[in-house]
């Protein structure tokens, strides 16, 4: 794979067809767990890893799987990796992996991962396969962390524990917070592409 290609992967994930803002895949963690920027820092890169090394995998098995069963393996594949990020997070960041709760091994059910499995990986070669992940997966934690960012700074105040304020705006990092920030990074990115709204 070239130099140009991988760049165009990385982009297309990053920015183009970026998992959260243009898919609107994966909303149930990118809403619930970016009340704070380590949040949505810790989902992030464990989605980015689960969603890089399920493509290489996939990829790398596409040929030895059959088209009816391809569905459930990929689930396999996706929630193994899931147990192994969900296992580092208990040993080397239990404070985080309490914090996260839940939405560890939800990544197991992230259309997100499972789109890319089926759209892309499951018809490309391992490289290629890799570069989407890395760029699918770098696009959607940049996006958790920014949305993190944002609610806890308006909401709290504060950024990574570091207190600017004695307060916050409350509804920021409440439920309806994460559809306001939502909504405003969908709108700020379909102005900077020229987008008329939906």
């Amino acid at each position: 794979m070239t130099a140009a290609a991988w760049t165009e992967r990385l982009r297309t994930g990053l920015w183009k067809d970026n998992p959260g803002l243009v898919q609107l895949l994966g909303l149930c963690p990118l809403l619930a767990v970016t009340s704070t920027f380590v949040n949505g820092l810790g989902l992030g890169i464990a989605t980015l890893l689960v969603l890089t090394f399920s493509n290489a995998l996939v990829s790398a098995t596409r040929r030895l799987i059959r088209p009816e069963i391809r569905i459930p393996i990929y689930v396999v594949i996706i929630a193994s990796l899931v147990t192994c990020a969900e296992l580092i997070f208990k040993a080397w960041f239990p404070a985080l992996d309490r914090s996260l709760g839940i939405f560890i091994p939800l990544i197991v059910t992230n259309c997100a991962i499972v789109a890319r499995a089926e759209i892309f990986a499951s018809r490309n070669p391992i490289g290629a396969s890799i570069a989407d992940g890395l760029g699918m997966g770098a696009g959607f934690a940049l996006l958790l962390m920014a949305l993190g960012a944002f609610r806890e700074l308006v909401g709290q105040a504060s950024l990574a524990g570091f207190s600017f304020a004695d307060s916050g705006f409350l509804l920021a990092v409440l439920p309806p917070g994460a559809f306001f920030a939502l909504a405003l990074a969908v709108a700020l990115k379909n102005h900077i592409d020229g987008k008329p709204g939906r």
